[in-house]
């Protein structure tokens, strides 16, 4: 890596520099980033290509920046959520309450063009895998406090994992029709069910957009069919 490139990586962004991430996270959310140029962020922005170029050297590393920042900022409010959870049930409906919340700002296009550039589906990848263990502790926490069934929490787990994937890979959008951020407020609901020796863990969740949940049982039982957000993040 040259020098140059080494001072900008370890430099901490100026407050101008972070309000402009900011800026480039809201616009990528809503209108994903691959057919867009430096000149068009330029002139979007108000900026010149000199103070993009100070937060990444190409618009491919621009992307990856702030798609990493995206995921930086949705996991530092999702351990906030969890930090003020009482027992294991309230730790996995906060977490996957906050990935369904912060995916839930994120259009369409923007996901696309996630999982179609690489080194923005690695960090996507990167994530669902820390979001799988982060569930997979909390499932072991609730078999160790007794809230949980621990005859099948090691299997729940493994399932919950494989499903993380489905959804991160796109398959669960493909199939069900459900966006990634209405899938991870379903496996809340499926986890929960499935885990607590009460099933008095409250309604399931409605597809956004809908009046309630009763508009789209099919959809549900479509979710739990497939056979397959941490608080990690790519550096």
């Amino acid at each position: 890596m040259a020098p140059n490139q080494t001072r900008r990586r370890n430099r901490q962004p100026t407050a101008r520099q972070q309000a402009l991430l900011g800026e480039l996270e809201e616009l990528f959310l809503a209108k994903g980033f691959l057919d867009y140029t430096l000149d068009d962020l330029a002139t979007h922005l108000r900026c010149s290509k000199s103070t993009l170029y100070a937060l990444a050297s190409s618009k491919e590393q621009l992307a990856v920046r702030v798609v990493t920042h995206f995921f930086r900022g949705a996991a530092d409010r999702i351990e906030e959520r969890v930090a003020a959870a009482a027992d294991a049930p309230a730790m996995i409906r906060e977490y996957l309450a906050g990935v369904a919340e912060e995916l839930g700002r994120a259009s369409e296009r923007f996901i696309a063009d996630v999982d179609a550039f690489e080194p923005t589906r690695e960090t996507y990848e990167f994530n669902s895998r820390a979001a799988a263990g982060r569930i997979r502790g909390f499932i072991d926490t609730g078999a160790r406090d007794g809230v949980f069934r621990d005859v099948h929490g090691p299997l729940v787990a493994e399932f919950a994992e494989l499903l993380i994937e489905q959804i991160q890979n796109g398959t669960v959008r493909e199939r069900s029709g459900y966006s990634d951020a209405d899938a991870f407020a379903a496996l809340s609901d499926l986890l929960l069910r499935g885990l607590r020796a009460s099933s008095d863990v409250g309604d399931p969740p409605a597809k956004s957009g809908q009046p309630g949940k009763s508009d789209q049982p099919a959809k549900s039982d479509q979710v739990a069919k497939i056979d397959e957000p941490g608080k990690g993040v790519r550096r």
